[in-house]
This record gives C-alpha cells, sequence and structure tokens, in this order.
C-alpha cells in the first residue's frame, strides 16, 4: 500500500485497486494537495497492467465535502483560484479518460467537488444515508465547475434545481436521478461494490478500455457521426483477438479466455 498526508492506494487484488481519500480532520476536502495525490494516483494506477478496476472511497465520516474552504479563503489573486479550479478539472479529466472504470463507493456526504467527484466516476455506489449537495450558492460561490459533471448525468430540471437551492439530496432521490447507480445498508455497501468490480474486471481489459473512450466521446458528437464513429470502434474492435475469443467462446458455449488483446 501505498500512503501520503492525503491518499493511500491499495494495489490490485484480482485486478481491483483502491484509492481512499485519507483526510477526515477536513472531511476529505480537495485542497491543492489532495488533488495533486489524487491526480497522481489515477495516472499510476492507469498505467498498472494489474489493475482493471479503480474503487475510490474516502476514509472517517464521509466521502469528501469538496474544496477546503480554509484554503479557499487563503488564496490570494485570481491566478491561485484559476490554479485550483483547472486543478480539479484536471482530476475529473483524467478519470474520465481513464483506461479503467472507476467506481465511487460513497458514504456520508458528497458535497459540493466531492459530488462533482461522484458524479464523473463511471459508477457510483453509496449507503442509504448518504447526502449528496451542491450548496455553493449558498456561500455565494456557485458551483459552476461541479455542475459540469452534475449536468452531463442528471436531468437538466434537477441539476438546476441542485444548483439554485443548494439542498442536500437523499441517495434514494441520487438514484432517481441518475447521480448514482444504487444504494444499500452501510453494511453491504462493501459487498456490493466488490461484486460491481468483480464483474468487470472479469470482462477483456482491452475491450473494456475501447468502449469507455467510446462512451464519452459518443456523447459529444451529433447523432448521426456518433454512429459514424461507433461503427468504426466496433469494426475495429472486431479486430481484436478477445472479440474473436468471446464470440467463439459463446457458440461453443464455454467460458471465454481473455487475452487482452
Amino acid at each position: 500500500m501505498k500512503q501520503n498526508s492525503y491518499t493511500s492506494i491499495q494495489g490490485s487484488n484480482n485486478g481491483i485497486s483502491r484509492i481512499k481519500l485519507n483526510d477526515p480532520s477536513t472531511y476529505n476536502s480537495l485542497s491543492l494537495g489532495m488533488l495533486k495525490s489524487l491526480i497522481s494516483a489515477f495516472k499510476d494506477l492507469d498505467k498498472d497492467e494489474k489493475t482493471r478496476v479503480i474503487i475510490i472511497e474516502g476514509s472517517g465520516k464521509g466521502f469528501s465535502a469538496g474544496h477546503n474552504l480554509k484554503e479557499v479563503r487563503s488564496l490570494k489573486g485570481k491566478s491561485n483560484y484559476n490554479k485550483l479550479f483547472d486543478l480539479c478539472s484536471e482530476l475529473m479529466m483524467v478519470i474520465i479518460n481513464s483506461n479503467k472504470p472507476v467506481i465511487a463507493k460513497v458514504h456520508g456526504a458528497a458535497f459540493a467537488a466531492g459530488c462533482q467527484l461522484v458524479a464523473t466516476c463511471d459508477l457510483a455506489l453509496s449507503t442509504n444515508d448518504s447526502k449528496f449537495c451542491t450548496p455553493g450558492v449558498n456561500l455565494g460561490l456557485f458551483c459552476s465547475t461541479p455542475m459540469v459533471a452534475l449536468s452531463r448525468n442528471v436531468n437538466r430540471k434537477k441539476a438546476m434545481k441542485m444548483l439554485l437551492t443548494g439542498d442536500p439530496v437523499s441517495a434514494q432521490h441520487a438514484k432517481e436521478i441518475g447521480l448514482i447507480n444504487d444504494h444499500f445498508e452501510d453494511s453491504a455497501l462493501e459487498e456490493e461494490v466488490l461484486k460491481l468490480a468483480e464483474n468487470i474486471a472479469s470482462k477483456s481489459k482491452k475491450v473494456v478500455k475501447i468502449g469507455k473512450k467510446a462512451f464519452y466521446k459518443q456523447l459529444e458528437m451529433p447523432l448521426d457521426k456518433a454512429y459514424k464513429y461507433t461503427s468504426r470502434v466496433m469494426s475495429e474492435n472486431m479486430m481484436a483477438l478477445d472479440a474473436k475469443e468471446g464470440i467463439s467462446a459463446f457458440l461453443e458455449k464455454r467460458t471465454p479466455k481473455w487475452k487482452d488483446k
């Protein structure tokens, strides 16, 4: 396990690696140090051949309260604000561009940039009592960067209500609007997250990489271009050894033996 003041990284266990936000005294706030540590952790695991799925979770009472407001208040000048928010945006793009699916395991609160982090992950599971919120409007600082991730996961009216009121929503509501996949009792969350991660880790790493990249790329395209692009992706995918193996295994009624090629 690798650990510093902000994060701990647990290496691959059956293809599943974990990143833990490890600053519970600030409710795992996304300070400059935390953001740099998370970016480094995701980049390291993306290059790790043994890692097939990444789980991200928080230590202590909850997932993340978002930016460290004491740090934000101490920053002087627009250039320093730009540095902080650009770094946060870089983290989100590192997750989106990662070859590995990322699952958020949420307990407690995921507020502001913490909510943004959940929305950015490919999948998200939480405890039944988790809360999600974009409260910036109540502090005089609209959650504009969290809005990017939120609005790409949630219906416009639902997203705008969260952004304009700053009110927290329950895990049940978060599931209903598409912010998370599901929620469970505290005692069951680890088992359910692991079950999901193991399912994904059992697939061809090459095929999952192709699929994740294509998913996000086609979302930004007009419908006709999206179909043209994904047609080419599927044709290229058919050239992979694992595509040939998977189809053969299905027709021969056997379990495929992936080569990740």
